[in-house]
């Protein structure tokens, strides 16, 4: 790989859809462009409206050009939870170079080898992720390229989704004018960087709270274990207020975001602010106190369900505690209620990266830090520049001009071919 490669993420949300362009250098991003708009045409993590979703990307992907000068061609994609299966399965081959080393070919195969599995014809393989590699009988090896041995093993865990769910999403990108460079686990890219080594390790569930929907993902191990989705998210307290406070839906929007509370003994019962009334001229006022009862009855009825599918999922102890994150989790008094209903540890992840230090940015920024350290380890370049330059007078061509100069070629990887499996969608 380059010293310094560029990457597009998108996250398509139920409430919003964010593009993000990020310049990876070793273990610094630093993103230099951010699309975020409102989407329609999606519920629930599920697309109900292609047309209405394609124009909200294109939307997205306008807002990060602006910013940049760029023009954006090759995207890393995020698949959300809904409908996911893991799947643990097994690759073994011998090695095949004379001295018995193992090469970047013997990864592949390995691979390969763990893919030969029968798949429901109504779903469809998403990613691929290694547990541990096992060369004659020596296990837990991360990385077993340049060791000697006879027998390649490799356990891992095989992502599958919806066909129906992937194929709208995909073609929705592909008709935003979009390439896909990549799909990935929205749970799995955002929650390897949003948890730390001892989370990961010790045994964490990662809560990401979505406009419609919540994903729950437990991480132990220092691997993705299991997920589940939840039909509820911020949304639903955007609607509780609208309808309490006679108020439309944006207007309810606007109030939760800026004088909302999660906690009520926490709230303030002195200040106020006015809310206009649908159909009519006049205007209410309401205290926060008033209205964090609204919003804390719930998310306490959120984080209840959590609770049950913690059970549901067999989970009875969480030493890493909690992690919560999404665009709703920034409101104040979200993480006393979540540690009274949970009954232990919470905290809440933001991105520490200029620009995009708000909870809602999470799984954008994760995708974004997931394909390089994937591409770092499969030694994947992309084939073409994920962005190139327009003659804007304010764009440094140096920023993209590493892009263009990989004169290195690319070996054929098990990355590269799930590339073509999606490519061949729409073929």
């Amino acid at each position: 790989m380059s010293q310094s490669e560029l990457y597009v993420s998108v996250d398509i949300g139920s409430s919003s859809i964010k593009v993000l362009i990020g310049e990876v250098d070793g273990e610094s991003l630093h993103v230099i462009g951010v699309g975020n708009v409102q989407s329609t045409g999606i519920r629930k993590g599920t697309i109900i409206d292609i047309d209405a979703t394609v124009a909200s990307i294109q939307k997205a992907v306008e807002q990060a050009e602006r910013m940049t000068g760029m023009e954006i061609n090759e995207v890393v994609l995020g698949i959300p939870a809904n409908g996911i299966l893991l799947q643990d399965v097994k690759g073994v081959v011998a090695v095949n170079s004379e001295n018995r080393e193992i090469t970047d070919e013997d990864l592949d195969r390995v691979m390969e080898s763990a893919l030969v599995t029968s798949i429901p014809p109504e779903r469809e393989f998403v990613n691929l992720v290694p547990k541990q590699f096992i060369v004659d009988d020596y296990d837990e090896i991360t990385d077993p390229r340049g060791m000697i041995g006879v027998r390649l093993e490799m356990d891992g865990i095989l992502v599958t989704t919806s066909k129906t769910i992937v194929h709208n999403i995909l073609r929705c990108v592909e008709r935003a004018g979009l390439t896909i460079r990549e799909i990935y686990l929205q749970p799995l890219a955002a929650g390897t960087f949003a948890l730390t080594d001892d989370e990961k390790n010790h045994g964490t569930a990662y809560i990401d709270i979505g406009g419609g929907s919540t994903t729950i993902s437990l991480f132990g191990d220092n691997r993705l274990i299991a997920t589940s989705v939840l039909p509820i998210g911020g949304d639903h307290v955007t609607k509780d207020l609208s309808i309490v406070l006679k108020t439309p839906t944006e207007q309810a929007r606007k109030i939760k975001h800026r004088f909302g509370h999660a906690f009520y003994d926490d709230a303030s019962d002195d200040d106020f602010f006015e809310v206009p009334i649908i159909g009519a001229d006049t205007k209410e006022q309401y205290s926060q106190r008033y209205i964090s009862e609204i919003i804390g009855v719930r998310l306490e009825e959120l984080f209840d369900l959590v609770l049950e599918e913690f059970y549901k999922m067999g989970i009875r102890d969480l030493p890493g505690g909690v992690v919560l994150t999404g665009g709703i989790t920034k409101i104040e008094g979200m993480l006393p209620l979540a540690r009274h209903v949970l009954q232990t540890r919470v905290r809440i992840h933001v991105p520490e990266y200029i620009g995009v230090r708000e909870p809602m940015y999470t799984t954008a920024v994760g995708l974004i830090q997931y394909a390089y350290e994937q591409d770092a380890f499969f030694g994947v370049t992309s084939e073409e520049s994920a962005v190139q330059v327009n003659h804007e007078p304010s764009m440094n061509p140096q920023k993209v001009s590493k892009q263009h100069n990989q004169e290195r070629e690319d070996k054929p990887s098990i990355m590269s071919k799930a590339k073509k499996l999606f490519n061949n969608f729409f073929e």
